[in-house]
This record gives C-alpha cells, structure tokens and sequence, in this order.
C-alpha cells in the first residue's frame, strides 16, 4: 500500500467505526444514567443512540448488516434501549412502581409481538408476489399482480421498528424527565397501533382475492403466452450484476434480426439491468420450468457469454445454440474450450476462425460462421487529419482480468504516465473511459482509476481559466437536458421505489408501436447535444452507459487501449490506435503475439511514445500503419458486403433451419418406436406359435 493511499484508507475505516461506536457509548451513557440515576445522561444517551441508528440505516446498510451478524441486530439493540430507559425510569421513583411499570413492560411486549408478526407476514407476502417467471414487455395483466405494499412494511424492518419506536421513546423520555407515566403509556400504545396497522395492511395481501395467482397457473399462463407469441430466435443471458453490458450489446442486432426474438434470463435483478429494447423479455430462475422452452417454437438462441447455468440451458435438444461473445480479442479468453459446448460459434472475421484452429480447444472449423460485428455499422470510418484545433484522444483500458496477469490492463502500470503525457499536449482532448469491471479483482487498479480521475479534473480547472470564454452557449445545457429527459422518457421506466418484481411486471407491459424507431432517433439527437453542450477544449471521464463506447470511436481522432476487444471494435473505423504493452514482452514478440496489435503504435508504461502518436494522426503522411489497418480491419471483421447484419440474419436463418430438420428428424424417430414395437411383438408370438 502506497503511503499516498494509507490517509484516505484511515478515514475511510474511521468513518465506518464512527457509528458503531457512538452507539456503543450511548448503551453506556444509558446504563450509567439508569444505575445513578441521571436523567440528563440517560435521556441524552437514548436519543443520541437512537439517532445513531436511524443514521446507520440510512446511510450505512453494510455496517448495520455487520452488526446483524455479530447478533446486535436492530431488534436487539432497541430492546436493549427500551429495557435500560424502564430500568432508569424504576431506579427514579422509590416506591408504588411495580404495577405501573409492569404495564409498561407488559406494552412493549405486545408492540414487539407486533413487529415479529409484522415480520411474518411480510415474508408470506414476498412469496406470494414471488412468481415462477418475471417478464418485461409482456402483457401481464391476467396475472392478478398489484402494486406491491409500502417498502418499509415489506423490505425495511430495521427502520420500521426504529421508526415505530418513536412514539413509545418519546413517552418513555417524558416520564423520565419528570411528567406523568400516563405519557409513556401514551407513547406505548400509539407503538402498539403503528404495529397493529402494518399487520392489519398485510394481513390484506394474504386474502384470496389480494393474492397473485399460483406458482403452477402463472406457469401455465407462461406456457399459453409462449404458444400465442411463438418465438423463433432469441438471446440467453446469465451473469453478475456487472455483466448486464455484455447482453446489451447484441439488443440492437437481435432486434433486427428476421423473426419472432425473445430474451431469455435466469437472474431476477438481470430484468432490470438489460437495457431499452422492445423486445420480450423472460426470467426463468428454475431449471425446472427453463426447460418449458423445449414444447416452445423457439429455434435459436444466441450467447454473448458463459456462465455456469449455460449448461442447464444447453440441455434442450429442440433448440440450437450458437456463441457470439460480448467481443473478440488475442486473449485466451477469446478461444475458451467451453465454446465447443455449442452447435455453432459465431465470430467476426477470418482472424477469429484462425485463432480457434490454433488454439485446438475442440471447435471444429465447420461450425465456426464468420458474421462480423453487427454492432459496428454506426460507427464513422476515418476521414483523414483532426478538423478542429484540438486532437480527441480516447483512452480506454480494459479491466485485469480474473487471472492478474500485468498484461490485461495498462492502468496499473501506464494509466497515469499515459494520461500524464496527454494532459501534457495543449492540443489534446482527452475521453477517458475505464472499463465497467475496473478494480473488481485487483484493487490497485481501482486506486489508480479514481487517481486519473483526479488528474483530469485538475486538468479541467487549470483549463477553465485559460479559455473561460470558450464555452457553448447557456442553450447548449439547456437542449441537452431535453434531451436526456426525452431519451429518458423512452428508455425507462418510473417506478416506486417500493415497486417488486411483480409490479414491475404489471407496469412494463407490451411497448407501444414505433417505441425503438423512437428510442434510435433520440439517442442520436442526445449524443449529438452532449458533444455540443461540452467546449472542444475540456477533457472527460466517460463513465456509466451514456455516450456509449461506440459513440466516443466517432467522436475521437486515436484510440489507445490494451489488447481487448476494444481494438477490434475500433478498427472499423480504420483510425489511428496504439496499444499498450505492459506484459513485459519486446515490441516485436508483443506484436507477433496478439496479432491485433500489427496495425497500431505500441506504447511503452512509461508512455514516451505518445508525442509521435499525436504527430502521425495530425499528419496523416507520417502514419505508417493506414494500408495496414485496413488489412486487419479485413482479417477481424470479415468483408463489408455483404454487410454484418445481414451474414448475422444469413447465419440465424440457416440456425433455424437446422433446428427445423433436427426437430422433424426426431419426431419421426420417436414417431417409428412403435411400429418397431409392435413388428417385434408380432415375430416374438410367430415365433411362440412355430
């Protein structure tokens, strides 16, 4: 750990303790303000904890998680609370209070019988709204779903028995500070109501004409949907929270593609992760009921990744599979052996097919279809030297990898130097736009990310004062948000931040007519107003899912990356690139090692190479790879005519087919067995007769 990283660490732990341990002192204030007594202390304590409470929960989930597992839950500690506070309360008066109190006690008791039968019945709520399958842009209606109950009766039970409390507390606080015990019984029962309501709403939820339908009937309802929509081709997708882009890339191409497509999902929360699209989309968690898709009319599905569940989707045999990867680079990652698992995979160009053959994971080369990069028609091609005054240079490093290998990423050891020398040049703008997995297996790498950050925006500032009045005009941010709230408007759905899986299923029924035509034209007029509504002069960190990686290949001069998809994806544009070689190879074996690399600059960490990159793309006569990319671009993506999305339409049509065949094939097999039976039946009592 660098000793510029250790004070920041430090506050970052001290933050995280400073909760935990102002409650830790309030239990103590309370116990010694109750044993004294002291009713300043005891009454400064409880309230000072009972903050401290409220303010982890909203603000600090992952310590209050914690303390759950160390057993000092919220239920715990308010128990604890209320206990100390009744004990200071009897230690005030001297005489006459075990009845009283022992009403008081006998109160909280019902309210905490409330709050575990509160908690009961969320739980049989949750699972009665907890259906089978979860769909998006499916008419859900005859389901009976219904807008789900409150959050905080259903998925907050920490700050709803916090929240309920408060009645009770503050009774509790009067009575201590000298007023009247029929306060606190005042608060108590107010408590006792709070609970009483919340058990009374979701006891309503459980009445036979509240509830969703069964499990077995939405299934059915499922099956008849399936039979109605008869879907032809469609994607399968299983992933972590981070993977959801590798899906989203293929939306637009599948969307296009001839046929009935359907999205297929196995994860609940990937519903919401998946990006606009018209198309119908089905989670599906259990194997059981994944495999319903066999009675389907489905043909085809393809995959942009693995997962350990692709196997169990495999397993249908009406279906073909075809593997399409979320992107092609030199890496290992890019032939894995699981890939012969499917009865096609599907790559973008001849480089591909090659790399399969060498590898020899098992892929025979039949079933390798070369189809392009459908993804890549929206992007601009090379037309010569940067317009402006200023030369836009995207760097974009891709993540570390799961095996820690220093050559995946250069962030770790050139990102600063890389971005250091590009800040450096007065006629640069740079995009920097890290990988979504940046930091998630190697934390140097997120440290070094947040530090470019910083660089930028210092970068900015200093910028800002030399060219303050080179700004677009006040109507430029202005247009921009229409924008965004137009796209926004189109893209997603507003929901309430209680709303659950089945009520989401309820609002995102089938899209209107035109919505994607729609969605394509506002994405153009947005991008076209973020570039605008920046000064050509300010540099950017590109993070989250807008502009999109493609959209900032059109708006740069060079791209500098690593040796990752990226590059591949870029070159259809024939512009100039460079890639960075932290893998500790010479340039020459780097180069014949990761073929993708024989069309670019190669960059050293400590980035001295960049000034005659600027200078080759500013004078294109000094660029010496321009024949050369367009013979790479012709090796990874395969000829432009006829075009990507049409070999991709080609390669699912002649799928389809396939499965058609092998489809009739078995049925006709299955349709012969009793045939067979019954000629066996007759020569067996032939030859009992003889």
């Amino acid at each position: 750990m660098s000793a510029s990283n250790l004070p920041a660490r430090l506050r970052v732990a001290a933050g995280r303790l400073l909760l935990p341990t102002v409650l830790a002192s309030s239990f103590a204030g309370q116990a010694v303000g109750a044993l004294l007594p002291a009713v300043p202390l005891l009454v400064a304590s409880t309230v000072v904890g009972l903050a401290a409470d409220f303010t982890m929960h909203r603000w600090q989930p992952s310590t209050a998680a914690t303390l759950g597992k160390l057993h000092a839950t919220v239920f715990v500690r308010q128990v604890v609370r209320d206990l100390l506070l009744v004990a200071g309360l009897i230690r005030i008066e001297d005489q006459d209070y075990e009845t009283k109190y022992l009403a008081l006690i006998c109160g909280l008791m019902l309210f905490y019988a409330l709050h575990f039968s509160c908690q009961a019945l969320a739980i049989m709520v949750r699972r009665t709204r907890t259906l089978p399958v979860v769909t998006r842009n499916v008419d859900a209606s005859a389901l009976g779903l219904s807008a789900a109950p409150p959050a905080l009766l259903m998925q907050r039970s920490g700050q709803r028995l916090l929240l309920f409390s408060l009645p009770s507390m503050a009774g509790l606080l009067t009575d201590a500070a000298g007023a009247s015990a029929w306060w606190a019984a005042a608060g108590i029962a107010v408590s006792a109501v709070l609970g009483a309501v919340a058990v009374g709403t979701l006891a309503l939820r459980l009445l036979p004409g509240r509830r969703p339908v069964s499990d077995e009937q939405a299934l059915e309802w499922f099956e008849q949907w399936l039979a109605d929509y008869r879907p032809t081709v469609g994607m399968y997708f299983s992933g972590g929270t981070s993977s959801a882009y590798q899906a989203n890339m293929w939306l637009e191409p599948l969307a296009r593609i001839e046929g009935r497509p359907l999205i297929v999902l196995r994860e609940r929360f990937m519903v919401k992760q998946i990006a606009s699209t018209d198309i119908p989309v089905v989670c599906l968690p259990k194997v059981a009921d994944l495999m319903r898709l066999e009675q389907s009319t489905l043909q085809m599905l393809i995959h942009p990744s693995n997962s350990g569940k692709t196997s169990q989707v495999l397993r249908i045999p009406t279906i073909k599979h075809a593997f399409v990867n979320h992107g092609e680079s030199d890496k290992l990652s890019s032939c894995n052996p699981y890939a012969k698992a499917y009865d096609e995979v599907w790559v973008a160009g001849p480089a591909a097919r090659e790399r399969y053959a060498l590898a020899n994971v098992g892929v025979d080369d039949k079933d390798v279809v070369e189809i392009g990069r459908p993804q890549l028609d929206a992007i601009e091609p090379h037309t010569g030297a940067p317009a402006g005054p200023y030369t836009t240079v995207l760097y974009a490093p891709t993540w570390e990898g799961w095996d820690g290998n220093p050559g995946n990423t250069s962030i770790i050891e050139a990102g600063e130097n890389i971005v250091r020398a590009l800040l450096a040049d007065p006629k640069v703008r740079l995009l920097y736009k890290p990988h979504p997995l940046t930091g998630s297996v190697i934390p140097r790498a997120g440290a070094a990310d947040l530090r470019i950050q910083e660089m930028i925006r210092a970068a900015n500032a200093l910028r800002a004062t030399e060219h303050a009045a080179e700004r677009p005009a006040p109507s430029a941010a202005a247009d921009l948000a229409a924008r965004t709230a137009e796209l926004d408007r189109l893209t997603t759905s507003s929901f309430r931040a209680s709303a659950d899986d089945a009520e989401r299923m309820l609002l995102e029924t089938v899209p209107e007519p035109g919505r994607g035509a729609a969605v394509a034209a506002a994405t153009a007029a947005w991008e076209a107003a973020h570039w605008a509504s920046f000064p050509a002069w300010e540099h950017q960190v590109v993070i989250g899912a807008r502009p999109t990686v493609y959209a900032c290949f059109n708006a740069a001069d060079v791209l500098v990356s690593d040796v990752s998809s990226v590059i591949s994806d870029y070159l259809a544009s024939e512009k100039p690139y460079a890639v960075t070689n932290t893998s500790g190879l010479p340039e020459q074996e780097f180069r014949d090692t990761f073929p993708t690399v024989r069309a670019g600059a190669v960059l050293t960490p400590d980035a001295s190479g960049v000034p005659a990159l600027l200078e080759a793309v500013r004078q294109p006569e000094k660029d010496p790879y321009a024949l050369a990319r367009a013979e790479l671009k012709l090796h990874l993506l395969g000829p432009s005519d006829p075009p990507s999305v049409v070999r991709f339409n080609d390669a699912a049509r002649d799928l389809c087919a396939a499965a058609d065949q092998r489809r009739a094939a078995t049925t006709g097999a299955l349709a012969a067995i009793p045939s067979q039976r019954d000629a066996s039946t007759v020569l067996e009592s032939e030859s009992v007769k003889g």
